[in-house]
């Protein structure tokens, strides 16, 4: 599953194309891709609104209509492609925008997803579908201060919760076992035993694996994505039984919350509570 830096990737190459264009049609092929509202609303509710700006929040992408906002959550396999105006659609081609901008030929916005497990919402209310996420850890919000008090305020093991998207926005499983590592904790960790140091520690980590994951344009691993580099410097994700590039011990994979997760031992040392 795409995550905020796969994302942001996606966002800042489609924001040039779209910012300013015209929405003239829908083709809804699959209406389960529809959140809301139904297929036939959205047709007709969609048709005529210009499009303001593209953005990001969380996983989420955020196309911002002159009435609505139209998110578009990629889910496992779900991609967005801009295709010429006389393109014929695809196998797995869910959902087609017929589009319109100034100096340009029209051309469509296409929502691939050979697994339909994304998802499409129009809403004039943003927060019905991002409201309840926590914040972005890329923000002025997100401090050192904000991370260490929410996480002693919780009674969770550090993985689960830094997955959890209403805790904190845009995380999956790459950038937490990256992000752990690099702050040296076990994903195991009691969150409420965080000392002040640890937490400052995993706040640097997390907005460095980040700035980072999206420098390289995201992770090319698990899913459709295409294009990123970040996983040719993975530390611990994916590379079970290779050794760690900080100790050279050898890296294991375990899970944690049902999700497989990659530790060094020895950098990230867990004790079981009594």
């Amino acid at each position: 599953m795409p995550e905020l830096p796969e994302v942001d990737t996606i966002v800042r190459t489609l924001r040039p194309d779209l910012t300013g264009a015209e929405i003239l049609a829908a083709d809804v092929r699959w209406t389960r891709t529809l959140a809301t509202p139904s297929a036939k609303k959205f047709k007709e509710q969609i048709r005529g609104q210009k499009i303001l700006h593209v953005a990001r929040r969380a996983k989420f992408i955020h196309i911002i209509l002159s009435a609505d906002s139209l998110f578009v959550h990629l889910r496992m396999s779900g991609d967005l492609f801009i295709k010429e105006g006389g393109y014929k659609p695809g196998k797995h081609d869910r959902l087609l925008l017929d589009l319109s901008a100034p100096r340009s030929e029209n051309f469509k916005l296409v929502f691939n997803d050979a697994r339909k497990f994304g998802r499409v919402w129009l809403t004039d209310d943003p927060d019905l579908v991002v409201g309840g996420l926590g914040p972005e850890p890329l923000s002025d919000e997100f401090t050192p201060q904000w991370l260490y008090e929410n996480l002693r305020a919780h009674n969770r093991r550090l993985k689960p919760l830094l997955l959890d998207q209403a805790f904190l926005a845009g995380l999956g499983n790459i950038y937490t076992d990256e992000s752990l590592h690099m702050a040296r904790l076990h994903p195991l960790t009691a969150s409420a035993s965080v000392s002040r140091a640890q937490a400052a520690r995993l706040y640097e980590a997390i907005r460095a694996v980040l700035t980072e994951g999206i420098r390289r344009n995201g992770a090319s691993i698990d899913w459709a994505y295409r294009g990123g580099e970040f996983q040719n410097y993975f530390r611990v994700y994916d590379r079970a039984g290779r050794p760690c590039p900080v100790c050279g011990t050898q890296i294991q994979r375990l899970v944690v919350g049902q999700r497989g997760t990659h530790i060094c031992p020895k950098c990230q040392t867990w004790k079981r509570q009594p």
